[in-house]
């Protein structure tokens, strides 16, 4: 036993093998010579020694099997730590990656904002005109109207570069870009040419200057009296601008209204066409009695009673009479002049824009065709000089338009027509003769002329009710003629319910004044327009057609109504000229409305204060 114990472990796997060896080998070899000796015991012994030998290799395959133990929990704490070690690679190359790619969005910002910083770092481009090329490369341009001869980058053809045309200059005011054309600048009025580049220009300050013409507007087809976009620092013109200075306050038409569509003003039409048609019509019978037509009319009244309506049929008119006397089509210009937005708060703007007018009116005229300037709200351009009003800037607006008017002796197709309701307040030297020679005065209308007007708005074409075909017969101008006669025997009737207002006069002396004595066209076509209206909104309710006298009579009475506060004012005597009663002076208006529930009402005077 003491060979298992005291060797190695080598040794005793050998002595296993041995005594394995032996058992199956048989006995010993000292047992065939020695004939006294038990042949079994060979066998005894190495059965005695064969539990030694299991013990000893139990106990070996029991550290065997710890040593196995330990090497496979080794094996998994390194297969452990190896599949970490791989998962910490992978995660380390992605985040390689992410820093890669954040690296290079850094880099791209950085170059991006170092050309930011360049670019706000570099000092600021100048801009030239050109104006012509040398044949040493050099071009000459204009920077703030000084001249320059310049270098161009070689990049660029001189030769496609355009007389006016901008360019772009670097720190060394050498051409680097070509660029466009100034659209900005001041308005100028072409005078005069010089040349196929050059011009005499006007402007805004009346002072005329000579200007050099960009190439792009030598194309256009230019001619004295255009408009033209202007450089003062340069003096270049660019671009041809729309022609008159004054378009937002003439309108230039060619008016369709004849006098067939005018009610109840025969015996005024009849003096403009004696007037104004016939010097162009018979021109020979004139001159033979050495006789000139006349350069303006006056047309007042009160508001609302055609006066426009006569001076646009005036045009209309004339046209007509000169293209029947030569044979040929000729248009006829109405300038609609509005005379409150002629006026300027700046010194010389409105006589500037009178001027304007005229010439425009000149232009037409010598294309040998009838031009009507028409001055609506006269008496608010014209006014009395020496009022002291608005610091008296009528006295020099006035004085344009006389000479301007007096000027207009050389022109023959030119008729000045002004219209007023307040043409006691227009300065005596317009109104004097020579130059609003005829001076027409548009009434409101009587009952005759009221029917006239009634006939042009309430035609025979229009829808008319069953009662209405049952009360004057199924023939429609019948129908009509009996409405318009049964409205305005209502309308102009002198009762107590048309009673509208009682005037007191200077002299305690008193006057009642019906509905009838304030009418006016304007107000009859209202009237027959509620009538329509009425009856369309019954179609559209009730499916009841057409007109009826009990619309027109409605409308009336609803006309007046509204109409009830025309005298509202605090100076009753100015409210008398606006509405045509003039005569003695009025201290005191009193509104009479029995007809309608309003309680009488008195108007005092009251002084107005004074202007500054």
């Amino acid at each position: 036993m003491s060979e298992f114990d005291s060797g190695s472990g080598q040794g005793r796997r050998g002595f296993v093998r041995d005594v394995m060896r032996r058992i199956s080998s048989g006995p010993r070899s000292g047992a065939e010579g020695d004939p006294d000796r038990d042949p079994q015991q060979p066998y005894r012994d190495e059965i005695e020694d064969l539990p030694d030998a299991i013990r000893f290799v139990g106990g070996d395959s029991a550290e065997f099997r710890r040593r196995l133990d330990r090497v496979l929990a080794e094996y998994d704490a390194l297969r452990r730590r190896h599949e970490l070690a791989r998962q910490q690679i992978s995660d380390a190359e992605r985040q390689n990656e992410k820093l890669v790619n954040v690296l290079q969005e850094a880099k791209q910002q950085v170059e991006l904002l170092k050309e930011e910083v360049d670019k706000l770092c570099a000092p600021p481009n100048t801009y030239g005109i050109f104006t012509r090329g040398n044949k040493d490369g050099t071009v000459e341009i204009l920077v703030d109207g000084k001249p320059m001869r310049v270098n161009v980058h070689p990049n660029l053809d001189v030769f496609q570069l355009e007389e006016g045309q901008l360019v772009v200059l670097n720190e060394a005011f050498n051409v680097v870009e070509p660029s466009g054309f100034t659209a900005r600048g001041e308005i100028g009025h072409i005078v005069d040419f010089l040349g196929d580049n050059r011009a005499i220009v006007l402007g805004h300050t009346d002072e005329e200057k000579v200007v050099t013409l960009a190439t792009p507007l030598r194309r256009e087809k230019l001619k004295a009296g255009d408009n033209v976009l202007l450089d003062p620092r340069t003096n270049f013109a660019f671009e041809k601008l729309p022609k008159s200075a004054v378009e937002e306050v003439v309108l230039e038409e060619i008016p369709d209204v004849t006098y067939e569509k005018i009610g109840g003003l025969g015996e005024q039409i009849q003096i403009l066409r004696d007037s104004i048609e016939l010097p162009y019509i018979h021109p020979e019978v004139f001159l033979e009695h050495k006789l000139s037509p006349p350069k303006g009319i006056l047309l007042y009244g009160p508001p609302g009673c055609g006066k426009t309506l006569i001076a646009k049929a005036v045009a209309n008119s004339l046209a007509k009479s000169i293209e029947k006397r030569t044979g040929r089509a000729t248009p006829a210009y109405f300038l609609n002049v509005k005379g409150p937005e002629l006026l300027n708060k700046y010194v010389g703007e409105t006589e500037h824009k009178i001027r304007e007018v005229f010439k425009k009116a000149r232009e037409k005229a010598n294309e040998d065709v009838p031009v009507v300037i028409f001055f609506d709200e006269m008496d608010s351009l014209f006014r009395m000089r020496g009022s002291g009003i608005s610091s008296d800037m009528e006295a020099t607006v006035v004085a344009q338009f006389l000479s301007e008017i007096d000027g207009v002796e050389s022109l023959k197709n030119v008729i000045v027509i002004g219209a007023s309701n307040r043409q006691d307040l227009i300065d005596p030297a317009v109104l004097r003769p020579g130059r609003l020679d005829l001076k027409v005065k548009v009434h409101r209308p009587d009952a005759a002329a009221a029917k006239e007007i009634f006939s042009k708005y309430l035609t025979t074409d229009l829808p008319f009710h069953a009662d209405s075909a049952a009360r004057y017969g199924s023939d429609p101008s019948r129908i009509a003629d009996g409405m318009i006669e049964d409205t305005i025997r209502e309308m102009y009737a002198t009762n107590e319910e048309n009673k509208f207002l009682e005037v007191t006069y200077a002299k305690g002396e008193r006057e009642i004044f019906y509905f009838k004595d304030f009418s006016s066209g304007a107000m009859i076509e209202n009237i027959v327009a509620r009538a329509k209206k009425k009856a369309v909104k019954r179609m559209i309710d009730h499916g009841e057609r057409g007109l009826q006298l009990s619309d027109l009579l409605e409308a009336v009475r609803e006309e007046f109504k509204e109409n009830e506060d025309l005298p509202n004012t605090t100076n009753p005597d100015d409210w008398a000229r606006i509405s045509g009663r003039k005569g003695e002076r009025i201290i005191n208006v009193r509104t009479l409305m029995t007809g309608i529930n309003r309680t009488e009402r008195s108007i005092e005077n009251i002084s107005s204060g004074q202007y500054l």
